[in-house]
């Protein structure tokens, strides 16, 4: 059986409701085919994430995500911080 390692980032706005959404097709999908398996590790960046410690992500984010076969990711932005933050930041 295939083996697939999906890191998951909700982030910001829409993210929060359509990873969730996403990640529900993508078990029905794992069950009906039965050949593959995913293993899916969430993480909690983005804009409150920055709120809380001042970095959009963890410092060793980008390591930490070399594991993953693929990146599921949300959507960034937020009204009360700048684009710049929120995008490079």
């Amino acid at each position: 059986m295939r083996s697939y390692s999906i890191a998951a980032i909700p982030a910001d706005g829409i993210g929060t409701e359509v990873i969730p959404a996403g990640l529900a097709v993508l078990e029905a999908l794992q069950s009906r085919c039965g050949d593959f398996r995913l293993d899916v590790e969430s993480f909690p960046w983005g804009s409150d994430y920055y709120r809380e410690t001042g970095r959009m992500m963890a410092e060793d984010g980008l390591e930490r995500l070399k594991r993953f076969d693929a990146i599921f990711f949300g959507a960034v932005g937020d009204p009360d911080l700048p684009d710049d933050l929120t995008l490079w930041g």
